[in-house]
């Protein structure tokens, strides 16, 4: 398969990989309960960590990076290009958020994105962290840092497409981080009136 093809069904890959809603499968096997059901009302990592407990929570985030990586190797596999490889790693996050498994109700799709960006942009990957845990240490406030983080993974894909010349890594990483920032937009709202949660607490 190749060229505009191989994209397409890349991405399409990507969506269906995105889409196994890891933390709602645990959530059921674990405590017998939707985990969407509490808390924040999401899929992901924290809400898993709150709901069902932190090795449940240490396992969606490993399986939601997974599903990153995966995206983009599918695309590979299918003999995708970089772009298509790209626009794998966001229909991932596309189905982490809305995912076609779980009547798209998803996720906040980061740790679905960090696994895309480290097939893609490795350095960004490593701004992503840094940036990630510092503001998490500091603040004790999951969404800050996971909005630290897709802004550190911005400066990171920056740095990376200045070097190779290549704009897909910032392209990718940009959209990612947007994707990222939209999904997080009732946390800051909950940040605006001081009643976003710390870890902890």
């Amino acid at each position: 398969m190749e060229g505009r093809l191989a994209d397409l069904a890349g991405t399409a890959a990507g969506y269906l990989i995105g889409s196994i809603p890891v933390g709602v499968i645990l959530g059921r096997l674990l405590r017998n309960t939707d985990v969407r059901e509490h808390g924040s009302g999401s899929m992901g990592t924290t809400n898993v960590l709150r709901t069902v407990g932190p090795a449940a929570a240490g396992l969606t985030f490993a399986l939601d990076t997974a599903k990153g990586a995966a995206a983009v190797a599918a695309a590979r596999r299918l003999g995708a290009g970089e772009a298509g490889q790209a626009a794998a790693a966001l229909g991932a996050m596309v189905g982490h958020s809305w995912p076609l498994f779980a009547r798209f109700r998803g996720g906040k799709a980061v740790a679905t994105a960090f696994g895309g960006i480290l097939m893609i942009s490795p350095t960004s990957a490593a701004f992503a962290v840094v940036g990630g845990l510092s503001t998490l240490a500091a603040t004790r406030v999951v969404s800050v840092a996971s909005l630290t983080s897709a802004a550190s993974a911005t400066v990171g894909a920056g740095v990376d497409s200045a070097r190779s010349g290549d704009r897909v890594p910032i392209v990718f990483v940009s959209l990612a981080a947007l994707l990222v920032t939209v999904r997080h937009i009732p946390n800051l709202r909950r940040l605006m009136r001081g009643e976003e949660p710390k870890v902890g607490d």
